[in-house]
């Protein structure tokens, strides 16, 4: 084989996969995809981690305050019997 047939052959082979409509369904299932992505309502993984965040410490802060409300039910009951 000489090498301006190989260079033809590669070159032809270029166009067809150019002119392949695979790439057209490849672009048509993303956009689809994408679209119904969109209406899932879907969030990031970043949106995703800082909310994961933001209700860790709400957790925490709960958690304070309802140590805090029991130590001062304690204390009201304690002095109610006193």
């Amino acid at each position: 084989m000489n090498e301006r047939f190989l260079s033809e052959l590669a070159a032809r082979l270029s166009e067809l996969a150019a002119a392949n409509p695979a790439k057209d369904l490849e672009r048509n299932f993303r956009a689809l995809l994408s679209s119904a992505f969109t209406r899932l309502e879907l969030v990031s993984r970043e949106e995703y981690d800082a909310q994961t965040q933001v209700l860790a410490r709400a957790r925490e802060k709960l958690a304070a305050l309802e140590a805090r409300v029991a130590e001062l039910e304690a204390r009201t009951t304690t002095r109610k019997a006193g």
